[in-house]
């Protein structure tokens, strides 16, 4: 009776694997697109005091078949806090084939200081074996500290970030240079005793 219980967890545990198996293998043969979306905000402060705001977006379609009349929207970014310095903050395509890559990008100029927590952009799209749109979000951006105060850079500190960066860079090309240097210039000693000889 003993043997009955690490057999029955034996095939407990295998047909769970079967079943996980058969159900990765519909979910494969499935003939559908799957949308991922990945957004990334970037801070550019310029020379005048003003903040300026990168925004890119990609979009993947990681299923096996196309998707069609495909549009982005990124309406997270309010007027009275943001204006459009280039490009737009929604898009569209005719289609995303499977395995596909679009990508977006739009630059905006913030109007007050703050923290800003941007939404997800909503990427809608067609499947022709449905009628409906599909949706899909894109990933949210972290929070943004626009016009921050920021500490005045003292004078060291791009030697402190140049020497953390290279310093062991530095260090091996300063031994080979000395081994270098050692070996090419000939010893006193040896130039003596030729000197002697003569």
């Amino acid at each position: 009776m003993p043997m009955a219980d690490p057999i029955s967890k034996a095939l407990i545990l295998l047909s769970i694997v079967a079943s996980l198996l058969l159900c990765s293998h519909a979910s494969s043969s499935s003939d559908v697109p799957f949308i991922v979306a990945h957004k990334k905000a970037s801070l550019n402060r310029l020379k005048s005091g003003a903040e300026r705001v990168s925004v890119s977006i990609d979009i993947y379609n990681q299923g096996s078949s196309t998707a069609y009349d495909i549009s982005l929207a990124d309406d997270t970014w309010p007027s009275d806090l943001f204006s459009i310095i280039s490009g737009s903050t929604s898009k569209s395509w005719e289609r995303l084939d499977a395995g596909g890559i679009l990508s977006h990008t739009f630059e905006l100029e913030a109007k007050t200081k703050g923290v800003f927590s941007g939404q997800p952009a909503v990427i809608k799209f067609r499947i022709p074996t449905k009628s409906a749109l599909q949706e899909a979000f894109s990933t949210p951006i972290l929070p943004l500290d626009i016009l921050a105060d920021r500490p005045p850079e003292k004078k060291l500190e791009w030697a402190k970030r140049l020497l953390a960066k290279y310093g062991s860079l530095f260090s091996v090309i300063s031994i080979m240079v000395l081994f270098v240097y050692l070996v090419a210039t000939p010893s006193k000693s040896g130039a003596k005793g030729s000197k002697k000889k003569r």
